[in-house]
């Protein structure tokens, strides 16, 4: 029985380990960065790069990753602002929850609002992985359509334009898909005002539905506070029920 030599390496003891490995094979130098993240593998992808990189995900060897599941929008606008205010309250409403260890008041670099997330899911080899690809331009947004690799990103790659307002180039139909006809902005940006732009109401006298500017008015939302309650106190849960002043005289009298 011949010993191992020692410079050889260890064969990838997990299934992320090895897509890991099978990821750095197929792309060298295209990956900005690889992470796991709930039990699934998420890579960071040049925009240049995403086309080549999609086709080699679809027919690598040890990626084989027919389907695409999914193709959605992100808007990192102040993401990392400020932790969650539960202790007291605001006047300037419900704060954005971040991590742990970041530091607050932290503003995403430019380039770095607006990002595409794909799933991807391999059928013949059960396995899945998570490609981000960042907008590098924060007013105008565009990423290459991955619809001539993946047919069905056509939609999904429209509904993402619709709510964030992501160009995707190339995309032979890029309309908007869930929003109404003449609809102004896209919902889903955090700069998006919670009551929208219109309203629209059945207008008896012109016999249809018109358009106007909305009449709510704007408020402050204002976050439950989570206070101490005297009611669940121990000490006053554990202690013996007395019964009152009324009912015990009542019974002395009685008795």
């Amino acid at each position: 029985m011949s010993a191992e030599p020692s410079g050889a390496a260890a064969a990838p003891s997990s299934r992320l380990e090895r897509l890991r490995s099978a990821l750095e094979a197929a792309l060298p130098g295209r990956i900005a960065a690889l992470a796991s993240h709930a039990g699934e593998l998420t890579c960071e992808v040049h925009p240049a790069q995403l086309l080549a990189v999609a086709r080699a995900l679809r027919d690598g060897e040890g990626l084989k990753f027919e389907m695409c599941m999914d193709v959605c929008g992100v808007d990192y606008l102040e993401h990392g602002r400020a932790e969650w205010k539960t202790e007291h309250a605001t006047l300037s409403g419900f704060s954005r929850g971040v991590a742990a260890g970041m530091r607050s008041g932290a503003v995403a670099e430019p380039g770095r609002r607006f990002a595409v997330v794909y799933h991807l899911l391999s059928i013949s080899l059960n396995q899945r992985l998570r490609v981000r690809v960042f907008c590098e331009d924060d007013g105008l947004p565009a990423v290459d359509s991955v619809s001539g690799t993946w047919a069905c990103a056509d939609w999904f790659e429209r509904e993402a334009f619709d709510l964030f307002g992501i160009l995707f180039k190339g995309h032979p139909d890029l309309r908007r898909l869930l929003t109404d006809y003449g609809f102004i902005g896209h919902p889903f940006r955090k700069d998006f005002p919670l009551s929208g732009n219109v309203e629209v109401r059945y207008d008896p006298e012109k016999g249809r539905v018109v358009y106007q500017p909305v009449s709510i008015e704007p408020r402050t939302l204002v976050p439950k506070v989570i206070r101490h309650d005297n009611r669940y106190d121990p000490q006053l849960t554990n202690a013996p029920v007395q019964p009152p002043p009324g009912n015990a005289s009542a019974a002395k009298t009685n008795g």
